[in-house]
């Protein structure tokens, strides 16, 4: 496990907590409300937050739904290669897109809202899934002098993990407060995430290590 003392060249991102990523949401992560009273505590130590949106158009091609025949968590090739295909969910301007009600981070400075592409999807705070696209946040966090990152919300498996990995790849020392996330877990994801993470560079720990 590894945290630091969070610094004026420190950011925390909290990624994806919205409505449809909670128990009852179109996409429900697994105990997913419980992460959020970590990521709050969480937010009160980083002079710099940023938060994390999916705000999908609707049709998106993320969306089974966009794919007649298709069901919910199945595979299909797509321009950008190997895509999952997922509920309808976070569809720009719904409730479900909605950040989650108990979610408290009056000091963020920054919304960063992705996935909004309707041919592309896009886990990473940094990068579309094409891998090229950038959404920009690299970029602000080197204008504000951070040089560690740690990350925080849903899911551990998929947005957290690929934002983690970008922010690693893009230069920034990143950290994951494993109890302030919670994860799918689909087929395995958890464990081949974390596998990916730390291979990374990415290291692991708990949100009492950022004090």
């Amino acid at each position: 496990m590894s945290g630091f003392r969070p610094g004026r060249t420190d950011a925390l991102v909290v990624v994806d907590v919205q409505n449809d990523f909670l128990p009852g949401g179109a996409l429900a992560v697994p105990d997913g409300d419980a992460a959020i009273a970590p990521a709050n505590a969480l937010a009160r130590r980083f002079a710099t937050v940023v938060l994390t949106q999916d705000w999908h158009p609707a049709g998106h091609s993320s969306f089974a739904s966009a794919h007649p025949g298709a069901k919910p968590f199945g595979m299909i090739a797509l321009s950008y290669g190997a895509q999952t295909l997922w509920p309808d969910h976070c569809v720009q301007g719904s409730r479900g897109a909605a950040l989650a009600d108990a979610l408290d981070v009056p000091a963020a400075a920054l919304v960063i809202r992705k996935g909004m592409n309707p041919a592309v999807d896009s886990y990473s705070a940094f990068r579309e899934a094409d891998r090229k696209t950038p959404t920009g946040l690299a970029g602000y966090l080197r204008e504000r002098g951070i040089a560690r990152v740690a990350l925080c919300g849903l899911a551990t498996d998929y947005c957290v993990a690929f934002s983690a990995i970008d922010a690693a790849e893009a230069g920034f020392a990143t950290s994951v407060a494993l109890d302030a996330c919670r994860a799918i877990d689909l087929g395995g994801s958890l464990a081949a995430a974390r596998e990916r993470m730390a291979a990374a560079g990415v290291a692991f720990a708990s949100s009492g290590d950022f004090a």
